[in-house]
């Protein structure tokens, strides 16, 4: 959640990463996907926040 607060994203905008930052935040961004914080886009290692996980962020606050 810190990558999509550091940009200020907002629910449904989309969020991409590539190489080894793809590779190396899969397992954290699938277990969001698992909790319905993301939603996984048609775009190649592209993510946008879900409602749910657009208050999770906010309330996770900058700490984590």
């Amino acid at each position: 959640m810190k990558t999509f607060r550091m940009f200020y994203m907002q629910t449904g905008e989309m969020l991409c990463f590539n190489g080894v930052d793809l590779v190396t935040k899969t397992p954290a961004l699938d277990s969001l996907v698992h909790k319905k914080y993301l939603t996984r886009e048609k775009f190649a290692g592209a993510f946008s926040l879900t409602r749910a996980g657009y208050s999770e962020m906010r309330d996770s606050g900058p700490s984590e």
